[in-house]
C-alpha cells in the first residue's frame, strides 16, 4: 500500500520508516509485517542458516534493503550472501538467496512483483514461504516449483522444511 507521493531516492534513504519500507519507482510502499507464525519462522530460518554461516560459507541478514534496480528498494524477510560478507549498507549485488513468509494480508500480485524483480536482479533463489499451509515454493530463472526442503547447490545449503515448524 503506497504511503504518499512521490518522493526522491535520496528522501527515500535519508527517511526513517518504522517498519522499513520497500521503494518502488518513487513510492513508499509499506510491507505486511506478520503475526506470530511470521515471526517465529522468520526467527527459525534465521536462527538455523545463522549457525551453519561459517560451514556453508554465507552470510545471513533480516530485512535488509537491496537496490534491485535503479529506483527500487526491496527488503526480503531474510536473505543469504554467498563467500565475502558485503562492505555496503545497502546491497546493490545480488544475493544468492532472497526469502519472503507470507502474512496473512500478502496479495499473490504483490508477492509475484517482489519475485520478478529480485529474478531480474539476479538473485539465484526466491524462496517463499506460507507458515498456515506449511508449503514452500522457489523460485528461479527456470521457473516455480513446491519444495519440501529449501536448497542450493553452490553453496550446498540445505534446510528441510519440517525442522523449521517444530
Amino acid at each position: 500500500m503506497a504511503t504518499g507521493t512521490l518522493i526522491s531516492v535520496s528522501e527515500y534513504l535519508t527517511t526513517s520508516y518504522s517498519p522499513d519500507r520497500d521503494y518502488v519507482d518513487g513510492v513508499v510502499v509499506e510491507r505486511n509485517m506478520g503475526e506470530k507464525d511470521h515471526s517465529r519462522l522468520q526467527t527459525a530460518l534465521a536462527v538455523f542458516l545463522g549457525a551453519r554461516q561459517r560451514e556453508w560459507g554465507i552470510h545471513v541478514y533480516v530485512e535488509q534493503r537491496v537496490q534491485v534496480k535503479p529506483v527500487r528498494f526491496r527488503i526480503p524477510d531474510i536473505c543469504v550472501v554467498a563467500g565475502a560478507e558485503p562492505e555496503e549498507q545497502i546491497f546493490t549485488t545480488p544475493p544468492l538467496v532472497c526469502i519472503e513468509i507470507l502474512s496473512k494480508d500478502d496479495r499473490w500480485s504483490q508477492v509475484q512483483e517482489r519475485i520478478d524483480d529480485y529474478l531480474a536482479f539476479g538473485v539465484r533463489h526466491v524462496w517463499v514461504i506460507d507458515p498456515r499451509s506449511r508449503k514452500a515454493y522457489e523460485f528461479t530463472p527456470e521457473g516455480m516449483h513446491e519444495v519440501k526442503e529449501l536448497r542450493t547447490q553452490e553453496p550446498s545449503i540445505s534446510i528441510p522444511l519440517p525442522a523449521l515448524f517444530e
